[in-house]
């Protein structure tokens, strides 16, 4: 599986192409701040906004410790150390955005507050109960095994610690179309429903605050943004193919073939 995730997101540019589209933005790398990165940070629904929203609802602030548990290139990592100034560890499977999250950490001057490790979220490599608040913004998707990765999450987490979940799920019946952002293919894509989702995570010893379904919001707020004009600063700068994948997850989303879940669930 490990090697299934690895092909599915590295292309060996995501450095070299993001640093052309700073520079074809205007952005300055000697002097860039966390603002600067706009759109091309967040590699999921929504983006920054719904990185937002979901800090907000886990009631995080500069007192808590924080795993962000598939970081990828670390926009979620650097918009809470930025914002809270809390101490941020993220771990994520592919070595190339490991790099690059670190280099991009190292420009906007939170080099310091962020630990960026190599690693699979289901074999975390933390000791029980290190994190106040574990992150996960659409990792499940890529790992059949939910049990193990959600057990995981309750281990690192304190009693009381609380997981926060941004994810994509199955909706109504229909054929979906790939490529998506998370799979070129139906082999590389495990998604389960919405109900399916909730009871492996609560019989991973969760109980859940806050269950809220935002696919209209998501399907909304994403065709709005593919009918902007075409900039610089997008995921289209390291993500392969990302114009068909977005394309292929709004309408989706829009149509309820896939259902998008903002959660957050308190460990037992």
């Amino acid at each position: 599986m490990n090697d299934t995730i690895e092909t599915q997101y590295s292309t060996g540019l995501s450095r070299r192409n993001i640093g052309q589209a700073l520079i074809g933005a205007g952005k300055d790398l000697e002097h860039l701040a966390p603002a600067d990165l706009g759109m091309l940070e967040d590699f999921h629904t929504m983006g920054r906004i719904a990185t937002r929203q979901l800090v907000d609802l886990a009631g995080l602030t500069s007192d808590s410790s924080v795993l962000d548990a598939g970081s990828g290139i670390g926009g979620t990592a650097r918009y809470v150390a930025d914002t809270f100034g809390s101490p941020v560890t993220a771990v994520d499977l592919t070595d190339e955005y490991c790099e690059t999250h670190r280099w991009l950490n190292a420009l906007v001057g939170l080099g310091d507050r962020i630990t960026v490790q190599q690693g699979d979220v289901t074999t975390l490599p933390f000791a029980d109960g290190a994190f106040d608040i574990v992150i996960s913004q659409h990792v499940q998707m890529n790992i059949a095994d939910k049990a193990r990765l959600y057990g995981e999450a309750r281990r690192v987490l304190v009693p009381n610690g609380r997981l926060a979940l941004w994810d994509i799920t199955i909706g109504d019946p229909g054929e979906l179309d790939y490529p998506l952002p998370w799979a070129d293919r139906p082999a590389r894509s495990h998604l389960v429903t919405p109900d399916q989702l909730r009871a492996v995570i609560e019989s991973a010893g969760f109980t859940f605050a806050h269950w809220n379904d935002l696919t209209d919001q998501a399907g909304a707020l994403m065709q709005a943004m593919l009918a902007q004009p075409p900039s610089p600063l997008g995921l289209h700068a390291f993500v392969a193919d990302f114009a068909q994948k977005a394309e292929n997850l709004t309408a989706a989303l829009s149509d309820g073939r896939l259902r998008v879940i903002q959660g957050v669930a308190r460990a037992e």
